[in-house]
């Protein structure tokens, strides 16, 4: 999925620039150092030093991070659904991911400083006196673009990996280590272990897991197969069994065709699709090509006219933030399964 704002950078103060350094810890694990700036708060709560597991490596934590900066719709909905917004210094994310002022969060989305509409870097959150990053690989982090775990640790600034885009060791780069929604599970536990919060973050999974099993429970018995498509016209960029759309498909009642493929989000032939004839086709709404002209191309794209989806005008749209691991993809399921219920197959 692609890496990817309001108010201007702001500069590095130097009590941010001590806090920030005070911390030696990566999102794939290491110690963090007590604060050369306080928090005696934190510590005389008794709840820390407190350890996670993130992406297979522990990480322990003295304090709460203070000055967190986001990357992307999904991750800092998380943080909002959390109760987190105090602690937050920013986030970095394009605007072509829907109408933010109509979702739960729009106070939120107030509050916290919009710090770009392009691609996370270092350099701002250097600027934001950032003492944690949450972001994912392909979500913000990437080896190419030189925004990464350790070289944020040099910075003396600290790091948490998106579970859903944690590497699981597989040639090429492949992501996913855990089921999609134990993915945002996990992340939840996780950071409300982290921030002290974690009563809450119970509280939103077993929200979460309720909603999802109201939604299994009126799923369809015939289970249409469902493709994603997300864009690309020489080769589409769709969804494996470790990215959102996989547990979002079968939790609603459908069967992701490209369930076999073990990695998050990646690319497929054109020919695979045709083969595997999916009953439904789910656009990703979101990006420079709006959701009617993914629509149009597949419609008019010759060899997809015998696909069942496109011959059946059954292509279905969602949002992008509802199929990326968020606090959006419980309802999402349920909002699918109303749709594949209406879908009769044969």
């Amino acid at each position: 999925m692609p890496n990817t704002p309001r108010a201007a950078r702001r500069g590095l103060r130097p009590a941010a620039l001590l806090a920030a350094l005070a911390l030696a810890l990566t999102g794939c694990g290491a110690h963090v150092a007590e604060d050369a700036g306080g928090g005696d708060g934190d510590r005389a709560s008794g709840h820390y030093p407190v350890t996670v597991t993130n992406c297979g490596t522990p990480a322990t934590y003295a304090r709460a991070p203070r000055r967190v900066v986001t990357n992307d719709v999904g991750i800092t909905e998380i943080m909002f659904a959390l109760g987190l917004t105090d602690r937050m210094a920013g986030y970095a994310m394009p605007d072509d991911k829907g109408d933010l002022s109509k979702v739960p969060w729009q106070a939120a989305y107030g509050k916290v400083p919009w710090l770009s509409k392009k691609a996370l870097t270092k350099e701002m959150a250097l600027d934001a006196g950032a003492d944690l990053v949450f972001a994912g690989w392909n979500y913000g982090f990437g080896e190419g673009n030189g925004l990464t775990p350790a070289a944020l640790k040099k910075l003396g600034i600290g790091s948490y990996v998106l579970t859903e885009s944690c590497h699981n060791g597989t040639d090429g780069g492949a992501r996913g280590v855990l089921p999609p929604l134990e993915a945002l599970y996990a992340d939840l536990a996780a950071l409300g272990k982290i921030f002290d919060v974690e009563d809450r973050a119970q509280a939103l999974i077993r929200t979460y897991k309720k909603q999802v099993a109201e939604a299994a429970a009126h799923a369809p018995a015939h289970r249409p197969t469902v493709f994603l498509y997300d864009d690309g016209r020489d080769k589409p960029l769709t969804a494996g069994r470790y990215a959102g759309p996989h547990d979002i498909i079968t939790k609603a009642g459908g069967d992701n065709v490209m369930k076999d493929l073990k990695d998050s989000w990646t690319t497929v032939g054109w020919e695979t699709v045709v083969a595997r004839d999916p009953d439904v086709i789910v656009i990703n709404n979101y990006g420079d090509t709006t959701a009617a002209q993914k629509k149009a191309f597949l419609e008019s794209y010759a060899p997809l006219a015998g696909v069942s989806a496109v011959r059946n005008h059954r292509i279905y749209v969602m949002d992008y933030a509802e199929l990326v691991e968020s606090p959006r993809n419980p309802t999402a399921i349920g909002d699918l399964a109303r749709y594949l219920r209406g879908v009769h197959t044969g």
